[in-house]
């Protein structure tokens, strides 16, 4: 887990937010938008990337791929095979989503397919094919509202982690300062 040592703020937040609407705008594009110099941008992007909170990529849409049957599957696997079948899951193109469930032997994926033959043979073939591997459920996916690429930490969430962050820095000058005087 990443250790975050420098809190976010409001120009973090600006930054994120015209970034996610323009992946693609240079850093004084950006600077502009948000009343800030582009050499400060420059290093807030380059912070983010160095604290994993943002990523910068290229979000691929499966539609134009002819992906448009999407399943979420629900696994349950024999924790002697899990890791074989694990990564055996990373491997498969279709898949778009691999997590732990909540109990020792649930594995949840979201999977994309050219149609409902495929999910089918998906279902039916490759997973029962898996060493331990149990399908336990679906659910088909007819349309997609919000995926992760469009997730958002609310505005008050920067606001928050600079608070707590002042917080933790007074709580420490208070409990340096109180233990050199009194001898």
């Amino acid at each position: 887990m990443t250790q975050i040592n420098n809190p976010f703020d409001e120009l973090d937040y600006r930054i994120i937010q015209e970034l996610r609407r323009d992946a693609r705008a240079s850093a004084s594009e950006i600077a502009r938008a948000v009343g800030a110099h582009e050499r400060t941008v420059r290093k807030r992007i380059d912070r983010l990337v160095a604290l994993e909170a943002i990523r910068l990529t290229a979000v691929v849409n499966p539609r134009p791929f002819g992906y448009t049957t999407a399943a979420d599957i629900f696994l349950d696997v024999d924790p002697a095979h899990e890791e074989e079948v694990i990564q055996a899951l990373l491997q498969r193109p279709e898949i778009s989503y691999l997590a732990y469930g909540q109990g020792n032997r649930d594995i949840s994926i979201e999977a994309r397919f050219q149609g409902s033959d495929a999910l089918h043979d998906f279902l039916r073939h490759t997973l029962l094919a898996l060493p331990g591997v149990k399908v336990t459920g679906y659910a088909l996916v007819p349309r997609v509202l919000r995926n992760i690429d469009e997730w958002m930490p609310a505005a008050e969430d920067f606001q928050r982690v600079n608070e707590e962050a002042s917080q933790r820095g007074n709580e420490s000058v208070n409990q340096q300062g109180s233990g050199s005087g009194d001898q």
